[in-house]
């Protein structure tokens, strides 16, 4: 009788403390242990493209606390492959991701390690996704990454192709449009393009030269330059929805200061992609012929804008 009141209480409890929604989840972990904290719903993902990544938990480079995650990737694609991918990336659990058409904010530190990465090519830190249904027709780019290339920061936006060129037109120079336009890689063969929507102070017109077309279907306001990749830990606070018919909305901030604000058509509205957004954070390049070392800390996600930046004002929308 004892157990069976034991379990019917240790039940009781448990059903009290699931949040209502994936969406209303608030998550956290500083990694100060030797594993993911159970509150933090995080995971690091065992398949193919993952063999080439490395988990630590160590404490020799931190933000916060005693503990933070090494995330390192070997040489192991061919570099002649392009399709082939090298990562050691962390993923929400799948019971978790809040829903596309939901708002959340996610936060997290992260820290470069020397040498970092100069050259063209392919380096993601941190990337939003929307689900794909099995068997899904293509594939799609996340409508949110945080970018590295030729050793400089930048975020791109991704939705439809839809360039919209009626009040956005190109200016003749690679990255700059005018008036009331956004510089965007136009893929119409994917059905996809992809806004650049902020970089840090050394990033230049041949930089983003890949961002030849123009669209007029995102406002971006820019608020502040991102941080330097080599100025030591950043510290993100990021707000994402979805909307891919003009709805959508991206806040970021970079160590308490605004840096952008996208509004307009964010992500994709394809058929055959799922119900859920979801977010992973960690090194993913092409392949590359060396190591690539990226330090991570103080991760959190919630609903609130206050549960996650720090040192900042939220915004009022």
């Amino acid at each position: 009788m004892k157990r069976t009141i034991r379990a019917a209480a240790l039940l009781v409890s448990t059903l009290i403390a699931l949040p209502a929604s994936a969406q209303s989840a608030k998550l956290s972990d500083g990694f100060e242990g030797t594993d993911f904290a159970p509150e933090g719903g995080l995971y690091y993902r065992e398949n193919k493209e993952q063999q080439a990544g490395k988990v630590e938990f160590q404490g020799d480079e931190v933000f916060e606390g005693k503990g933070a995650l090494k995330l390192s990737v070997r040489a192991m694609c061919p570099v002649e492959d392009e399709r082939c991918s090298e990562r050691a990336e962390i993923w929400e659990k799948t019971d978790l991701r809040v829903p596309y058409d939901q708002g959340v904010w996610h936060g997290f530190a992260v820290k470069l390690a020397e040498p970092i990465p100069s050259d063209d090519h392919r380096y993601l830190i941190a990337q939003w996704k929307r689900e794909i249904d099995p068997g899904a027709d293509g594939d799609f780019s996340p409508f949110l990454a945080l970018r590295l290339l030729n050793g400089k920061l930048h975020v791109t936006v991704e939705t439809n192709y839809r360039p919209g060129l009626s009040d956005a037109k190109p200016t003749g120079k690679a990255g700059i449009c005018a008036p009331n336009g956004v510089p965007v890689w136009l893929r119409p063969d994917t059905n996809q393009m992809r806004a650049l929507v902020a970089a840090d102070p050394d990033w230049t017109g041949k930089d983003g030269e890949l961002y030849s077309g123009c669209t007029d279907r995102m406002n971006v306001v820019q608020h502040n330059p991102l941080p330097k990749p080599d100025s030591g830990w950043i510290d993100f606070a990021i707000y994402t929805r979805p909307g891919p018919e003009g709805d959508g909305r991206v806040e970021l901030f970079a160590n308490g200061k605004p840096i952008v604000t996208v509004t307009g058509m964010v992500g994709h509205n394809d058929k055959d992609l799922g119900k859920n957004q979801y977010f992973k954070f960690g090194p993913y390049r092409a392949g590359h012929s060396d190591d690539w070392v990226v330090y991570y800390d103080k991760f959190r996600r919630s609903p609130d804008c206050a549960d996650v930046l720090s040192g900042g004002s939220c915004p009022q929308f």
